[in-house]
């Protein structure tokens, strides 16, 4: 898909989901000068959320719908370790669970800062998420990472001084499935509460360029995978990678509009009764972690899967390492440094977006328009928000 010409990719209904795939490297690189660009208002505004605490953490929320939700899902386990934990505390909570049942996840009492991802900015439950908290928390402030300047969240808080919106204008995804604008987002809120020094995050960001232009050059190892005979994939993971795995199973769910079967769980978890979702025609990647406590549990679960011989693909998605899968795999070779994880999710995801990517066009769908009804859209429709009395 990667070297088919673009009058090609048109005829497909895959030109737009495949350049943007594509050029998240690029887009990894521009977020990096973004957040260089916005250095001193992020820093203001992180006096100002330590500030809002007092003597007590201030609450973070990572907030979104859908792939936005799974951003936070994504980020959030390692900034628990990395973040300043000593003035925040890390949460990730869906907008659609805060907005129909506020006081079940936000307490008036907690000082709160609500992050919201968003694509466009234009979605009900994105709004109602900001007016909810805003009407529940007594402290709180607003970071708003979105892809959209002209969207409505954006919009809100253009010339407010106290909140702060960060703009990320290239990852604004055409196509149907969000794929740059998750791994931009990610992105630039793990940088902004990542204590790691900056030459750390230069030297990481440049990295997953590196690793993501090497996923572009490997689509011939994705595709032997996709050509076999399947009509379900798994993806699992340890920490961040779980949050991401519900990620990568939602692009083969849009992408393939259901004609797949999917399903996502922790390392561990899927022991717990969602393994019987696997038969001989199912491909089970694991996004293996780096951490070597963590990462025996990836392997464990890798290992026994393929031992069972009950999938017809048993794949890790991995460094090289110490220890490692020894079954089939996409391995980033030695010659790339470990990383941590919130980065590494960045060309993990490339790699199950490709998957979906060669997926869809395999059940003879469009990418780019993958839902035939037009019942499901690009920017939700259709949703009423109650009033709501504090």
């Amino acid at each position: 898909m990667f070297e088919i010409d673009a009058e090609t990719l048109k005829t497909m209904g895959a030109e737009i989901t495949t350049r943007e795939i594509r050029q998240q490297p690029e887009l990894w690189e521009d977020t990096l000068k973004i957040y260089d660009g916005n250095a001193e208002a992020i820093a203001a505004f992180l006096q100002r959320a330590e500030a809002l605490g007092g003597a007590e953490r201030t609450h973070v929320v990572f907030t979104g719908a859908g792939t936005s939700a799974y951003v936070g899902d994504t980020c959030t386990p390692y900034l628990r370790h990395h973040g300043d934990n000593s003035k925040f505390r890390f949460s990730a909570i869906a907008t659609t669970d805060i907005v129909c049942a506020p006081l079940d996840y936000l307490r008036p009492e907690d000082p709160t800062v609500l992050v919201s991802f968003a694509r466009s900015g234009n979605s009900p439950e994105s709004l109602a998420a900001v007016e909810r908290a805003g009407q529940v928390v007594n402290n709180i402030l607003f970071l708003n990472i979105t892809c959209a300047p002209e969207g409505k969240l954006a919009q809100q808080f253009k010339d407010d001084d106290q909140n702060l919106t960060i703009l990320i204008p290239g990852a604004n995804d055409q196509g149907f499935a969000m794929t740059g604008s998750y791994s931009c987002m990610e992105l630039m809120a793990t940088m902004i509460f990542d204590t790691a020094s900056h030459d750390e995050k230069a030297t990481w960001v440049a990295q997953i360029a590196a690793m993501g232009r090497d996923v572009v050059k490997r689509e011939p190892e994705i595709q032997k995978w996709v050509s076999s005979d399947f009509n379900r994939i798994t993806y699992l993971g340890s920490g961040s990678f779980a949050g991401e795995a519900r990620e990568c199973q939602l692009k083969i769910l849009e992408l393939t509009h259901g004609l797949i079967a999917t399903s996502f769980d922790s390392s561990m978890g899927y022991r717990h009764g969602p393994k019987s979702f696997v038969d001989d025609k199912t491909l089970v990647f694991d996004l293996v972690h780096n951490d070597p406590y963590t990462r025996q549990y990836d392997l464990d679960i890798l290992n026994e899967i393929a031992g069972d011989e009950i999938a017809l693909h048993t794949v890790a998605i991995q460094q090289d390492g110490a220890t490692k899968f020894e079954g089939e795999s996409f391995t980033f070779g030695a010659e790339y440094a470990a990383l941590p994880e919130a980065y590494l999710a960045l060309p993990y995801v490339m790699v199950a977006q490709t998957v979906s990517l060669l997926t869809s066009v395999k059940v003879g769908n469009t990418p780019d328009t993958p839902s035939p009804s037009g019942t499901v859209n690009r920017v939700v429709k259709g949703v009423t928000i109650h009033p709501f009395e504090a």
